[in-house]
């Protein structure tokens, strides 16, 4: 029962007031302890109490993200639906900030579009510091006008996606908003600046102008006419200077590129007289690498020739001692035959 809308309670924006929260945020809600122990029967007047005592506004948090307690008190009031004037006096509530912040976010909730601009407009005028919990747990802060910005402007807001609203320049085009004047517009009158900005200039041109003509009046009085005679002298004789100064430029430029062309070519003539000796102490030194190559392959083949005599010299050997042996054998077998004729006792 404790989660139920309001029996007299009207559909918003063709559907039930709570449904504006989405289902999952709203299970969240109904799980916490403080929706359980401070909003369980909770009244419109008892609820001014709870939105006192608030100190921070903000969607859901943590891990589990759990949801804050502004947006308990925010799901209770779409809850109970209270009256108008109720939710009009929480918007005009000077003395506590997170109060009104509850309230403008309710009405931009539930809110048509014109009271939505009608009232919470007025809220830029309000800068004061507000509380914000981050989605991770930390704390930021934040501006009551940059939160009324938000809900002007954006469509998802602390968990919530906000209700469509025409854009203002839409509802002025269709006559139901006049122009917003804003209280920092007399402090930022462009034109005015820019009038103010004209103005001085030109009393400045106009008082460099005067000056300019008393200082040729003096002179005209005293028989003193500019003459432009030594300006012209300091001018040719400048040129003069510059003139003889790139000459001289350009001579120096000459000799370096002289003297850079017979380095180089001094440098080609060393180069072509050194490729000759270059190439005839290549040709040596490729004729020493063939004679020490042949030397390796003739001891090589000395060497092989040496292992394959020393192989059949123990061959030889090997089977001298082999034929040795076995004739040995046949001569004791043949004397132990003879002396058993005789009667003598066989060779050991």
């Amino acid at each position: 029962m404790a989660n139920r809308t309001d029996p007299d309670a009207k559909s918003v924006h063709g559907t039930n007031p709570q449904n504006l929260v989405e289902k999952i945020l709203r299970s969240k809600i109904y799980n916490t302890m403080y929706w359980k122990e401070h909003c369980f029967a909770l009244t419109a007047e008892a609820l001014v109490d709870k939105a006192v005592d608030l100190h921070f506004v903000g969607g859901t948090y943590g891990g589990q993200r759990a949801p804050t307690e502004f947006m308990c008190l925010m799901l209770k009031l779409l809850q109970l639906q209270p009256e108008k004037e109720i939710i009009v006096e929480f918007i005009r509530n000077e003395d506590y900030k997170y109060v009104r912040v509850l309230g403008a976010f309710y009405l931009r909730l539930v809110g048509r579009p014109l009271e939505v601009y009608q009232y919470l407009e007025p809220l830029y005028n309000d800068y004061r510091k507000v509380r914000l919990r981050e989605a991770d747990g930390s704390f930021t802060l934040t501006h009551m006008d940059e939160v009324v910005d938000q809900l002007l402007n954006n469509e998802y807001l602390f968990d919530i996606a906000l209700p469509r609203i025409p854009n203002r320049v839409t509802m002025e085009r269709i006559g139901q908003l006049e122009p917003r004047i804003s209280v920092l517009e007399d402090d930022f009158d462009e034109e005015a600046l820019e009038a103010e900005a004209g103005n001085a200039q030109a009393a400045a041109a106009a008082a460099a102008l005067e000056a300019e003509m008393a200082i040729d009046g003096d002179d005209k009085a005293r028989g003193r006419s500019r003459s432009p005679a030594p300006e012209k002298k300091k001018r040719e004789k400048w040129k003069r200077s510059r003139s003889r100064d790139r000459h001289r430029d350009k001579d120096r430029t000459k000799e370096r590129d002289k003297d850079r062309h017979g380095e180089h070519r001094g440098e080609r003539d060393r180069m072509h007289d050194r490729e000759p000796r270059d190439r005839e102490r290549g040709k040596e030194r490729d004729r020493d690498r063939d004679r020490a190559h042949d030397r390796d392959k003739n001891r090589d083949r000395h060497r092989d020739r040496d292992d394959r005599k020393r192989h059949r010299d123990d061959e030889r050997e090997h089977g001298a001692r082999k034929e040795k042996k076995k004739g040995e054998d046949v001569s004791v077998e043949e004397t132990n035959r003879i002396r058993a004729e005789l009667g003598l006792k066989p060779l050991k």
